[in-house]
């Protein structure tokens, strides 16, 4: 499996490191399987500190082996069980298990508005996942621990042009 992570930084070698927000998934190393969101990720990034330049680190991973030797939560589409870990990792109120490694759709800014909503309690669970289901969402891996990290292998980075 190919993964991205966008950044202002080559990030050859990915390290975990403390939030400031919280995030879909919580704490981790986060990387998609998407090129085009990380590299609007890495402009978001990059806007945000006012240093360094956007760069898309790219990564391998052997998906089998690192799926079946770590622990992994794995979300297959944006549905109550994803909704519901997305919601208390935003709200910083998740006390549930941890895992090596979690996969699943990423709640993007396209599906921002609507988590807003059902957060401020203005959509239902059923009306926000309704609105999920026409939503293209890609999906994330994100490295909760050294163990999941010592399976990415930094491969390079997207060239400029691509952006």
């Amino acid at each position: 499996m190919i993964l991205y992570h966008g950044s202002n930084m080559i990030v050859d070698k990915p390290k975990l490191v403390p939030q400031n927000r919280n995030l879909d998934f919580g704490f981790g190393f986060y990387t998609t399987t998407n090129k085009a969101q990380a590299i609007g990720f890495a402009e978001k990034v990059f806007r945000r500190r006012s240093e360094g330049r956007m760069t898309v680190s790219v990564y391998e991973i052997d998906e089998q082996k690192a799926f079946s030797d770590c622990s992994l939560l794995r979300f297959d589409s944006p549905d109550e069980a994803w909704l519901d870990f997305v919601f208390a990792n935003r709200s910083g109120s998740y006390n549930g298990p941890f895992y090596d490694l979690i996969f699943g759709p990423v709640a993007n800014d396209d599906v921002y508005t609507t988590f807003n909503l059902y957060s401020a309690g203005v959509l239902t669970k059923e009306q926000t996942l309704e609105a999920l289901k026409i939503k293209k969402l890609f999906n994330q891996l994100v490295l909760t621990t050294e163990k999941a990290l010592s399976y990415l292998k930094f491969a390079g980075t997207v060239p400029e042009e691509e952006f």
